[in-house]
């Protein structure tokens, strides 16, 4: 297989505020996947063991895997001896003191993995596809003013949108770090085609909300995604997708 990227054309420097975002696609050849399996600690193996459909559990071992490798070029260490720790909601953070946070998401064929300093930092990603009962769904999940906001566009426009609008909030609950804690209807964020990615409020606070930061990330048109973190804006540097294969590469 002819790899279009190799090591050299990356650079895994975090300068100080920039966020880093990594597309993966989420396929890969027995042989390939065998090797991602060996960056795994023994209960993640277990973790992937006990997915039913084998098409998960690939797809576990491949996404752990490259957030193995991917993080040990950032800290400059073996991918196999990072240790994470997760909080009480099951977000994970690395073990050991460090500068860099990190977040992933995965739908359809694809993954994010997304890498900051300093700014805890969530990311989401959502494969755009027929929703039945896209009104009932949004009167459940999202705020009024979110639901009334997305009756009010044109049919045509109204799935780009929901997806838009569940991507920037489960960014923000993933940055955020309370899981279910946080109800969806609970804040607003923007929606409206060509309106900036943003949170106006969370429990009617717009001054809390103006500390945090929403980025919609660029994916092929049938994707939506968005970024959250708790900052002034960043810089956003979204890497060309890779494959599994060329992840390999990076390893050392």
């Amino acid at each position: 297989m002819m790899l279009s990227h190799t090591l050299e054309d990356f650079s895994f420097e975090l300068p100080d505020r920039i966020v880093q975002v990594w597309a993966l696609y989420i396929r890969a050849s027995d042989q390939v996947t065998a090797r991602f399996e060996l960056v795994l600690t023994p209960d993640e193996a277990v973790r992937a063991a006990r997915f039913r459909f084998e098409h998960l559990q690939r797809a576990f071992i491949l996404k752990r895997g490259a957030l193995r490798i991917l993080l040990g070029r950032y800290l400059d260490t073996a991918p196999e001896s990072i240790q994470f720790a997760y909080n009480a909601n099951g977000k994970p953070s690395l073990s050991r003191p460090a500068p860099v946070r990190f977040n992933t998401s995965h739908s359809g064929g694809i993954a994010l993995f997304a890498f900051t300093l300093e700014s805890e930092i969530g990311v989401d990603v959502e494969q755009i596809r027929r929703l039945q009962g896209i009104r009932e769904i949004a009167g459940r999940f999202f705020c009024r003013e979110e639901a009334t906001e997305l009756m009010a566009l044109p049919a045509v426009h109204r799935e780009a949108a929901f997806f838009r609008c569940w991507t920037r909030k489960e960014a923000y609950v993933k940055a955020v770090g309370e899981g279910l804690s946080v109800p969806l209807d609970a804040f607003r964020v923007t929606l409206r085609p060509g309106e900036p990615a943003r949170l106006v409020h969370r429990d009617r606070d717009t001054v809390a909300a103006q500390s945090w930061t929403l980025n919609d990330l660029q994916l092929p048109p049938q994707y939506a995604a968005a970024l959250a973190y708790r900052d002034a804006a960043r810089p956003v540097d979204v890497r060309p997708f890779v494959t599994p294969a060329e992840l390999l590469t990076f390893t050392r």
